[in-house]
């Protein structure tokens, strides 16, 4: 049977969430802003996700901005809250392992006279609060800061991070919780930020749904236009069945998070020790302070996509790395910050669990992936060396049997 462990890129809706988006899409399906008895409902539907969300975040339901996904709702905190203040200055800090949603917004606002600062990290992925301190100026308006990895899982000291951050008036801090929200205790009055961004489908939820948390009292500029909607504050009309399978996704993983990271840890332990038995693999991340499903590695002398390709073709589904910079030739710039060669940072390997995960899987896992990498590393070995033949040369254009169709023989 093929094995998922890439729950770091997506998630499968669970059965509940889809329910509960059923119910919407056929009876509360209309447009909530209008007035008539169909918009009611639909308004109603939408005012229960937001007071759903709003309570497992521990926050008003005025202050949950439902928007298209992580991605959207972490631009919004960030741009948003850029130009906004960029009376009282034009500072901005983050770090060097953001995910790119996060980097290509602050590098967006550069071409119009921000100045970034990305703090640097340690082998482990971890920023040194001194560092963030040293960095912190009367110009400094936003502090944007990612409290787990998505790459190598790291888990940030955020609490001492934002603490650090306060010491500085007015200044803001967002957080970039989407890999998060699955497992950590996102009580936003004891994180004590102003900003929080979550999506729907790394917790088990629906695609194409996020949400951004703005505590009251932040000025935040729009930076989608058009209705009212969202309290001013993101246009368009709202995605209501996606609210409601956010909504529920949240709630069944803040129910469930008691017991969920100690269930994943001892699973991953598992399929870490098997991985790290192979010579020349070393694990990526904090070796403690991480997510409970995430295993990062370094295969040495492997390509990570090859690895990713060859364990596919075994029925196992995982990454090299982020989602978003599939298919990209560049290495990870969270392990070259992290102080890892191109070389080596292109051996990456991400094998990520979730709710879902079984025994059973990573039992099999623990067999097949070391197999794996001693066949891929063997193939590179021998491409190498010139070991594997190159094949038949191609007919050149123009001569006898160019233009011939194949042989194909009497097979079907």
């Amino acid at each position: 049977m093929p094995i998922y462990l890439d729950h770091a890129a997506t998630t499968r809706p669970r059965p509940e969430v889809v329910e509960a988006m059923d119910a919407v899409l056929d009876d509360a399906w209309a447009n909530p802003s209008s007035t008539h008895a169909y918009g009611r409902k639909a308004r109603a539907a939408l005012d229960d996700a937001r007071e759903s969300v709003a309570h497992d975040l521990r926050v008003d339901p005025r202050e949950v901005v439902f928007t298209s996904g992580g991605t959207e709702a972490i631009n919004l905190a960030i741009k948003g809250a850029a130009w906004a203040g960029k009376a009282r200055g034009h500072q901005l800090i983050s770090t060097a392992v953001e995910h790119e949603a996060v980097l290509n917004a602050l590098s967006y606002l550069e071409k119009f006279g921000f100045e970034v600062v990305l703090l640097p990290v340690d082998r482990c992925g971890r920023v040194d609060p001194d560092a963030l301190s040293a960095a912190l100026t009367e110009r400094t308006t936003l502090v944007s800061l990612q409290y787990v990895n998505n790459e190598v899982g790291t888990v940030q000291p955020l609490a001492e991070l934002v603490r650090r951050a306060r010491m500085q008036r007015h200044v803001l801090v967002h957080v970039d919780a989407v890999q998060a929200a699955p497992w950590m205790d996102l009580d936003v009055p004891e994180l004590d930020v102003d900003l929080l961004s979550i999506a729907g489908h790394k917790l088990e939820g629906p695609k194409g749904i996020g949400a951004l948390y703005v505590r009251r009292g932040t000025a935040l500029l729009a930076q989608q236009h058009g209705g009212a909607q969202e309290r001013h504050r993101r246009a368009g009309t709202e995605n209501v069945a996606g609210s409601a399978g956010l909504a529920r996704a949240l709630r069944l993983a803040r129910s469930e998070r008691p017991a969920m990271p100690e269930r994943l840890g001892v699973m991953r332990d598992e399929l870490r020790d098997a991985v790290l038995a192979v010579p020349g693999v070393e694990l990526t991340g904090h070796p403690r302070d991480r997510a409970p499903g995430h295993l990062s590695v370094i295969v040495r002398d492997a390509d990570g996509q090859s690895l990713v390709t060859a364990l596919d073709l075994e029925g196992i589904s995982c990454s090299s790395g982020s989602a978003c910079a599939a298919g990209s030739t560049d290495p990870s710039h969270v392990l070259t910050a992290m102080g890892y060669p191109a070389e080596e940072a292109r051996g990456a390997l991400r094998l990520t669990l979730g709710r879902s995960t079984t025994p059973e899987e990573i039992g099999s896992a623990c067999r097949v992936v070391p197999e794996v990498i001693g066949r891929v590393r063997e193939g590179s070995r021998a491409l190498a060396d010139g070991e594997i033949a190159a094949g038949p040369a191609p007919v050149p254009v123009g001569l006898p049997g160019a233009d011939a169709p194949p042989d194909r023989g009497t097979g079907t």
